[in-house]
């Protein structure tokens, strides 16, 4: 008998599919991008869609309580699927067997050792195997105490020294992307337990840095916003501590990227050349993004960090006197152990005078093995409540009437979505997704029908609502390349 030879194909088994979900930070984005890019290469359909897939990946977010149950729920919502469900990320990171033993809806929980091998990892779970925990440890402690010293270690940190032959896969569309300077931190701020899972801080190399943004360019990306643990620590481990200050140019050069913006910046750490550089240079956003925390010294000096009002205050004149529009931004925490109604008091005088475009506001919660869940003189939550109502009241006010004193001025909005109509983009003071956005109308200079994603235009502001503008663009500065879009690999 003579078989059918057509049939020999019928039973290829379909790719694997695999979910990514991301929560948290811009950092946690770029290691879904390399996960996905490991996945890609090796077979799997990577997608963010959780409804129809063999296996959902969440990469957790751990840094505080809101945040570490966002991740439970997420698992759970997962698990809900019929899916194959696995946690990993800074929450897994962190907690490990702990977080398996009280989530029996994951089948597995990596850690970051995990990612070099998640396609076997993945693979695994889908054929039924039970995969141990991963098991926390302080990651500060595999790397040297010497930056300089911390090179080819063989220390796994994600979003790092990829293969040759892999770049990262962009998730999701549009003309902004993250860029990951470094991970880890070496600061050893009270309320903060991120250094013990994300390890001690580590550069990637400018070349390794230059590469990945230009790939970028070609598929799409318009503005690169630079991220890591604190960016202004970048190159000190490479034997430069001003090596930020030289990078940002060299981005901004870069064919296709009209915008560089960096984030993360430790004020104690942002010296005047950094300052001058962010100002100043053509295609870098003049935008500060500094993580005051507070502005009373002896909350700030418990917090085991530098500065004052006056302080801070003088950091944002510097800018201001180089770049008068420039944005700022910072996060400041309220109710810290020992924090006084004077403490209060002196945040207030501070936020009043320093005219920030962003102002994001935190409430006091201990963290598991931090200093400051130690410390005597806890605040009661009560007051921690209303102090966190009144200066999130405080914060609504200010932003809005900063907002407001860019009336009349001219501000570059990049063009990020357009939506019936309704073109939406950000100005050089606006960070993706934290710092409110501009809505362009239309006027007599361009055409609001031709714009695209990705389009620069120079615009007038001609209406505020809370920390959003409302701009008349005047005219194209520079237009987006034609058929560069959606979710890619090289």
């Amino acid at each position: 008998m003579v078989s059918d030879s057509s049939s020999d194909h019928s039973h290829v088994a379909p790719p694997r599919r695999v979910a990514l979900l991301t929560l948290g930070c811009a950092r946690n984005e770029v290691d879904s991008e390399e996960l996905a890019g490991r996945l890609h290469a090796d077979g799997w359909d990577v997608t963010t869609d959780g409804e129809a897939a063999d296996v959902v990946l969440v990469n957790t977010c751990g840094f505080v309580e809101k945040a570490k149950q966002d991740s439970i729920q997420t698992l759970m919502a997962a698990a809900d699927t019929g899916a194959k469900v696995v946690a990993a990320g800074c929450m897994a990171e962190r907690y490990g067997r702990e977080l398996a033993g009280s989530l029996p809806e994951a089948h597995a929980v990596l850690g970051f050792d995990d990612y070099p091998e998640i396609s076997e990892r993945l693979g695994a779970v889908l054929n039924g195997e039970r995969l141990a925990a991963h098991t926390p440890r302080d990651r500060r402690e595999l790397l040297p105490i010497t930056p300089v010293a911390r090179r080819d270690t063989g220390v796994v940190v994600p979003g790092h020294a990829l293969p040759k032959h892999l770049r990262r896969r962009r998730l999701a569309e549009g003309p902004v992307a993250s860029l990951k300077l470094a991970s880890g931190c070496d600061r050893r701020c009270s309320f903060c337990a991120i250094p013990s899972f994300r390890g001690s801080f580590v550069s990637r190399t400018p070349e390794e840095l230059l590469a990945e943004a230009e790939w970028l360019a070609k598929n799409g990306v318009r503005e690169l916003v630079l991220v890591s643990e604190n960016s202004t620590s970048y190159g000190k481990d490479l034997g430069d501590p001003r090596l930020l200050e030289k990078l940002l140019p060299q981005l901004a050069a870069i064919e296709g990227i009209v915008r560089v913006r960096a984030s993360y910046l430790q004020p104690a750490e942002t010296r005047p050349g950094l300052v001058e550089v962010i100002a100043t240079t053509p295609g870098v956003a003049p935008y500060f993004d500094l993580s005051f925390q507070h502005s009373s010294e002896p909350v700030l000096r418990r917090m085991r960090r530098f500065g004052s009002t006056e302080r801070f205050l003088e950091l944002l004149a510097s800018a201001r006197a180089l770049a008068a529009d420039a944005g700022a931004r910072s996060n400041f925490i309220v109710g810290f152990p020992g924090e006084t109604r004077g403490d209060v008091d002196e945040l207030v005088r501070f936020l009043t005078e320093a005219r920030l475009d962003a102002i994001g506001v935190f409430d006091y919660s201990d963290e598991d093995g931090t200093e400051a869940a130690t410390m005597t003189g806890k605040v009661s939550r009560a007051t921690i409540k209303r102090r966190y109502e009144k200066l999130l009241s405080l914060a609504d006010e200010l932003c809005a009437q900063r907002a407001e004193e860019r009336l009349g001025s001219t501000v570059e909005v990049l063009v990020d979505t357009i939506d019936d109509g309704v073109v939406e983009g950000r100005a050089a003071h606006q960070a993706p997704e934290v710092d409110g956005s501009t809505t362009l109308v239309a006027g007599d200079g361009v055409d609001l029908a031709a714009l695209r994603p990705g389009d620069l235009v120079r615009a007038t502001v001609t209406a505020t609502e809370g920390v959003d503008l409302v701009a008349v663009p005047v005219t194209m500065v520079s237009a987006a390349v034609t058929g560069v879009s959606g979710p890619v690999t090289g």
